[in-house]
This record gives C-alpha cells, sequence and structure tokens, in this order.
C-alpha cells in the first residue's frame, strides 16, 4: 500500500514538552512558546480552526443550495459557496508553507517578485467501497467477499489518501498510484450497461459548489484535475531566481498544461464547470503563457552561453512579445462566457497586467538594442532589421524587410516555444489491488463464465490428453478425442484456474506443465473456466459433466493477445485516458508464451 503523507497537525509539538526532563520547567509552562518553532505550532493551531470553521460554514451552505428550488437564493449561496472555497484554498496554501517551513529551512529566492497563478485542488467526500464491490466479488465472480477485506480496505486507505496530498513529488506520485488504480477498477467491475453503483462527489474549485456522478470516470477525470493542479501549485512555488528553479517551474507548467489538455480531449460530460471544455482550454492557455513567462525569466539569468550585445537585447524583445501574445490569449479565454462568470477576477487582472507589462518589456529591449549598440556593429543588424528581429545574413545591407502579415509573423516567432506534455503515468508502478481475483483479460464484469471442477484427470497411456497454450491463466488449446482430459469434461478453450487445490490463475505456461509431469497414478484435480458468449451469472459445476449434458454455445470471446500469447498484467505502467460510463482496460503488456506442450 503506499503509504499516507499527512501535514502535521497542531499538537505535533507537544511531545517535545512532554519529554522535557522532571523539574526543568515549571509545571504549566511550555518552553517552546516563545521559540520560533512553537510561533508556528500555534499558529498551525490557529489555521485548523479556521479551517474547520469554514468547513462548517460550506456544510450549512450545501445543503442549504440542495433543499431550496428558489433560483436567487441558489445564486446567492453559489456565490456564498465561491467564496469560501477561495477562503479554505488559501488556508491550506498557508498551512502548507507552514508544514514545508518546518520541515526545511530553505532560504527564499530573491529577485522574483512576479507571482504565479496556482489552481486550487478539488476536493471530495469520504467514499465507502465495501459494499458494492463485496457484492459484485461475491455474485458475479463467485469467491468469498470477506476473504477481499484487506483489499477494500487498501482501496479505501489510498482515497483517503489523495484528499489531501502533498505539494511536492510524492504527492503528484500519489495521486498517480491512485489514478492508475481506477483504471484497474474500470476494466475490471465497471461495465457498459453496469456502474460500480457509487455517488462520486466532488466539489469544484473555481466555484465551491458540489458536483455529483455515478460514473467511474468522474472520479478519474478529477483526479487528473488535481494532477494538473498539483502541477501548478509546484511551478508556482519554485525558486525562479536560479536555473534549476526556472528550468522545474517550466517542466512543471508544461505538465500542466498536457493534464487540463488530455482532460479537455477524453472528458466531455463534466458536471462541475471547472472540468468543461471551455474551462479547462482557459486553464490550458494560462499554463502555457506561465511556461513561456518562465523561459522568458530563464533568458534574464546570467549566462555564459547566452548572446551578449544587440543581438541579446533583440531575442530578449522577441520572447517577452511572445509571453504578451499568450497572456493575450488568456485573457481573451477567461472573459467568454462562461468562463467570465466564475473565473476569479484577481486572475483576469493579474493576466491583463501581465499582457501589458510584457508588451512593455518587448519594447523597452529593442530600444536598448537600437540606443545601446553602434550600427557599425558587425553582429548588429539594421535599424529596419532590428525592429523586426531580421539576422544580419538574412539579406544584402539595406534590403527591405517583408512586407506580407505571413513573413512579419514568422519573424517575431518564438525560438523557445512550451510544449505541452501529458502526466507521466509510466513513472508510477502499481499493482492491481484485486490481482487475486485473477487477469483483467478474463476475470472481469465485462465477461461471463462457467466454473467447472474440480474434476479429477489420470494419466492415460498418451499422458492427459490435452495441449495447454499461453501464461496467466493456462489456456487448455486441444483436446485429443477419447483422451482422459475429454472423458473428464475438458474442453477446447476452458482456462485452467485451480490445480490440486491450489490457485493458478497467474502461473506460468511452464509451472502448469511441471506440476502435471509430475503428478503421479492418482493424477491431478483441475478446475476450469468456460468463457460464455452472453451475459449471465457465473454458475458451478461440481465433478465431470453430467452424461449427455448439452455443451452451451460457444461464441469466440474479444480476447486481448494473440493466438499465440496472453496478456500477464500483473503491473501495469499506465493507464490509456478513456472516459465516460465504459472506460476502456489498462495498458497491458503482452507477453508470448512458449510452443504448445503436450504434458
Amino acid at each position: 500500500m503506499i503509504p499516507e503523507e499527512r501535514p502535521d497537525g497542531p499538537d505535533s509539538g507537544e511531545e517535545s514538552a512532554r519529554l522535557q526532563p522532571a523539574g526543568s520547567v515549571r509545571k504549566g509552562c511550555d518552553p517552546l512558546a516563545q521559540t520560533p518553532r512553537g510561533r508556528l505550532q500555534s499558529r498551525r493551531a490557529q489555521v485548523h480552526q479556521q479551517i474547520n470553521k469554514e468547513l462548517r460554514m460550506r456544510t450549512g451552505a450545501e445543503n442549504l443550495y440542495r433543499a431550496t428550488s428558489n433560483a436567487w437564493v441558489r445564486e446567492t449561496v453559489a456565490l456564498e459557496l465561491s467564496y469560501v472555497n477561495s477562503s479554505l484554498q488559501l488556508l491550506k496554501e498557508e498551512l502548507e508553507e507552514l508544514n514545508g517551513s518546518a520541515e526545511a529551512d530553505r532560504p527564499e529566492g530573491e529577485g522574483v517578485t512576479v507571482p504565479m497563478i496556482p489552481l486550487g485542488l478539488k476536493e471530495t467526500k469520504e467514499l465507502d467501497w465495501s459494499t458494492p464491490l463485496r457484492e459484485l466479488i461475491s455474485g458475479h465472480f463467485g469467491e468469498d467477499s470477506a476473504s477481499y477485506e484487506a483489499e477494500i480496505r487498501e482501496l479505501e486507505d489510498l482515497r483517503q489518501a489523495i484528499r489531501t496530498p502533498s505539494r511536492g513529488e510524492a504527492g503528484l506520485e500519489l495521486l498517480m498510484a491512485y489514478y492508475n488504480q481506477l483504471c484497474f477498477l474500470d476494466a475490471r467491475f465497471v461495465t457498459p450497461t453496469r456502474s460500480l453503483g457509487l455517488l462520486f462527489q466532488w466539489y469544484d474549485s473555481l466555484t465551491g459548489v458540489p458536483a455529483q456522478q455515478r460514473a467511474l470516470a468522474f472520479e478519474k477525470g478529477s483526479v487528473l484535475f488535481n494532477i494538473g493542479a498539483l502541477y501548478t501549485q509546484i511551478g508556482a512555488r519554485q525558486d525562479r531566481s536560479c536555473p534549476e528553479g526556472t528550468r522545474l517551474a517550466i517542466e512543471a507548467f508544461q505538465r500542466a498544461a498536457g493534464a487540463f489538455s488530455l482532460l479537455r480531449e477524453n472528458f466531455s460530460r463534466a458536471p462541475s464547470p471547472d472540468m468543461s471544455p471551455a474551462s479547462l482550454s482557459m486553464l490550458e492557455q494560462l499554463m502555457t503563457a506561465q511556461a513561456q513567462e518562465c523561459i522568458f525569466e530563464g533568458l534574464l539569468l546570467p549566462s555564459p552561453e547566452a548572446p551578449q550585445g544587440c543581438l541579446a537585447q533583440l531575442r530578449l524583445a522577441q520572447e517577452a512579445a511572445q509571453v504578451a501574445a499568450e497572456y493575450r490569449l488568456a485573457h481573451q479565454s477567461m472573459a467568454q462566457p462562461p468562463v467570465r462568470d466564475y473565473v476569479p477576477f484577481a486572475w483576469t487582472t493579474l493576466v491583463r497586467v501581465k499582457a501589458e507589462f510584457f508588451s512593455a518589456l518587448a519594447h523597452y529591449h529593442a530600444a536598448a538594442a537600437l540606443c545601446d549598440s553602434s550600427p557599425a556593429e558587425a553582429d548588429c543588424p539594421a535599424p529596419p532589421q532590428a525592429i523586426l528581429g531580421l539576422p544580419p545574413t538574412s539579406g544584402p545591407p539595406g534590403a527591405a524587410p517583408p512586407q506580407e502579415q505571413e513573413g512579419r509573423r514568422m519573424l517575431a516567432k518564438t525560438q523557445q516555444k512550451p510544449e505541452i506534455r501529458a502526466p507521466s503515468f509510466s513513472r508510477v508502478k502499481v499493482t492491481d489491488i484485486f490481482h487475486r481475483l485473477g487477469p483483467l483479460s478474463v476475470f472481469s464484469a465485462k465477461n461471463c463464465w462457467r466454473l467447472v471442477g474440480p474434476v479429477r484427470v489420470t494419466r492415460g497411456e498418451a499422458g492427459f490428453g490435452l495441449t495447454l497454450r499461453g501464461d496467466a491463466p493456462v489456456l487448455i488449446a486441444a483436446v485429443i478425442p477419447g483422451g482422459p482430459a475429454e472423458a473428464a469434461g475438458l474442453r477446447e478453450g476452458d482456462y485452467i484456474v485451480s490445480l490440486n487445490g491450489r490457485p493458478c490463475k497467474w502461473w506460468k505456461h511452464a509451472e502448469v506443465v511441471a506440476q502435471l509431469r509430475g503428478a503421479g497414478a492418482e493424477g491431478v484435480s483441475l478446475q476450469t473456466v468456460t468463457l460464455l458468449p452472453r451475459a449471465g451469472p457465473p454458475s458451478t459445476v461440481s465433478g465431470a459433466r453430467r452424461a449427455g449434458e448439452r455443451e452451451p454455445a460457444r461464441g469466440r470471446p474479444s480476447l486481448a493477445w494473440p493466438p499465440g500469447g496472453q496478456p500477464s498484467p500483473q503491473r501495469a505502467s499506465a493507464c490509456p485516458h478513456s472516459w465516460g460510463p465504459q472506460a476502456g482496460a489498462p495498458l497491458q503488456a503482452l507477453c508470448h508464451s512458449p510452443p504448445p506442450a503436450r504434458p
């Protein structure tokens, strides 16, 4: 289980006081009260109290929002919820900074005063997974749901942990691990006609209004939104006065833009405003603009490789103009309905100010290139070329700059365009929590099967009379007519799930063959499953099939492996981003089995 990281609570400093030697201080006196750490703990306690107060206010407003049908009242309550949500975000950010200052005394970066816009994380309430999962495990998979208490508890603990992720790489890995587990759950328990039956509730990040949906895709989309939001907070907290901090900020804002782009392209039925296509487009553009701003700030840092003189000023003018253009696009997206109705006013104002500020910087650096450089310098182009950013070798001396608009636009094109990068889910390796149910290719709610056995198969003169193929689970590729396997009721296309009472859903081909070859005269006990062509509850047949029983109609189920091999999805590195109530299965690596063997 992924360990849960929790911020220090208001009582975390009391343990030190209790461990003081007897008689060293007067009883009732806190020796840390006047120290910086003691003041830090006191402020933590105050912030916690304010957070609890805001949560109570939000609960009351939420109940009123749901109970009333008056449009004016609902609008007033929604406005109040947005204020409460903003206060909660500020308090939580302050608490995170207090926790960070206690962990390490890092010097603050100097020289960078222009603020960035981080995005608050969506909040959610606790969720009870046990009831629907127990019903599916016992009803569809035919197993004892009580034996899966540890797995259900692990899933609940993981979801509880992602409600308060740390503002760093550990928090990102926690969110990605839970997202990958949601992909496993989607592939195993969700069908196009049946969901888990859970009501997933998340609060809107921009307005604070609660939204709920029964589709597991809403849970996946909200987690992906929080991954992007966490990237924005990591980028905004970087020290951009040094090259490394600037690089990390650029990377974080690019990943945030990629997360919102991925969400916008694959999730179109969002019940909350912050996940609507218009809002996600705005957030993607905003994060691209902030990444472009970080690129410009990196050019301002002293570097021996950076060009000097006239060309350096021209490059700065070019990049500043690009930053201004990106912020203008972000401002336009914020001013469009319906985004303008719920985007924070401070965001709109700051984006507009930045657009004008960097436009002025572009003019300033262009003027500096003309005023501070001599026209006779070899590395400085002529004044008309300098204004347009033309290199000195773009034409003969005195050549006129291009007059067409496209040519001028190409001259002003930035040399360092931010690259939108999706979050790297592949770097977080997770194991399917419910892997004991069996490989997803067979044992999922999308498939129905018949459980046969256990049956006793004895060795004949030519062996057991069957041919095996593939791994996890091992497939009965062929049954010799008249052989022991056929007499016991085994059929081609069945999967071996138990051998001599031991579950073998995840066994390799070689392991099953070795057990069969080592069997004595008493033979082996096998339990198999047969995939059925249509939906229906799994049934159990004890012993061999009754004589004369008609074989159920067989269809060729849609399996996720080629004829020569089967998937072994014990570990998943990434999940495809399919959305809606019927989301796809996790990405599975195909492992090819050895040639069929006849034990």
